[in-house]
């Protein structure tokens, strides 16, 4: 309910402002540059930060930086790893994205490819909600599926021509599975059925990265964002880039949204984010 989170934005963040601060054992006088989310995301949120943040910058008289949402996730692979530079290729899997970009140097990024519907971790909820599991559905899907035999319930696997991703005819797939098994479906079924959709998410998704590197030579790579907490994603991009380039993945408290990307992403491009913008980014723009 987007509206509701708005209001949650606006009563918490003051407090989490000053939480930070005192975690750090720092001072608004030590900061020299605030940045802030605008987008993508929901409007209101985002209006919230960015509101907050031009009033703070105003306040401390610091440097003000807009900044992609997107851009943050492939940045979270550099706090991780310091050494990590450009050219590299990002595939970004979140709830809202699954975008392959090449990423030739810092602040430019070419969309190879994208979904043409859902994205992974959208598709991921979703097939959770279908087998009763709580929401968010990722990380339940997840530790369901380590049960489960994919074998026993395959699904079919999205493929696309090029680089594109689609995973609503899964969902569907899934779905008339459940109705199929009727009263059958007990929890084996269900673990069965959690580890053949995540193993056609996730083969789906490195399909379209090992055929992008195949297109681009590349020593870097990088999988970012809340799906890239998945075990088997992480396991499989591990044998699929392997020899190949060198592999960033996160540690998973840096691939679910967090700051800490979005400061990152803003102390890298210094000098190139420009002045924040009220209208929320909807791509890889800027």
């Amino acid at each position: 309910m987007p509206e509701l989170a708005a209001r949650d934005h606006l009563e918490r963040l003051p407090h989490l402002i000053d939480l930070a601060f005192e975690k750090a054992g720092s001072t608004p006088d030590d900061a020299d540059l605030i940045a802030v989310t605008r987008g993508p995301g929901l409007v209101g949120c985002l209006l919230v930060g960015v509101g907050v943040a031009q009033g703070l910058a105003t306040a401390w008289s610091c440097e003000l930086a807009g900044v992609n949402h997107l851009w943050g996730h492939i940045y979270a692979g550099m706090l991780s790893r310091p050494d990590l530079e450009p050219p590299l290729l990002g595939l970004v899997v979140s709830g809202a994205h699954s975008d392959l970009v090449w990423m030739p140097e810092h602040g430019r990024f070419e969309v190879l490819g994208r979904t043409r519907d859902d994205a992974a971790g959208e598709a991921f909820d979703k097939a959770a909600r279908m087998l009763g599991l709580g929401y968010p559905g990722g990380p339940a899907l997840d530790r369901l599926a380590r049960g489960g035999d994919p074998k026993r319930q395959p699904l079919p696997r999205p493929s696309l021509p090029g680089l594109e991703y689609s995973f609503s005819g899964l969902k569907t797939a899934l779905l008339y599975r459940l109705r199929d098994l009727g009263h059958a479906v007990d929890d084996q079924a269900r673990a069965d059925l959690a580890a053949a959709f995540e193993q056609s998410v996730v083969e789906s998704l490195l399909e379209k990265l090992d055929g992008a590197m195949r297109t681009r030579e590349c020593t870097e790579v990088v999988v970012c964002g809340g799906v890239a907490a998945n075990t088997l994603l992480r396991r499989r991009a591990v044998e699929v880039v392997a020899g190949r380039a060198r592999l960033t993945l996160p540690p998973l408290e840096l691939c679910t949204d967090n700051a800490a990307m979005i400061a990152a992403a803003a102390g890298f491009n210094r000098g190139r984010t420009g002045s924040v913008a009220v209208e929320p980014s909807l791509g890889w723009d800027g």
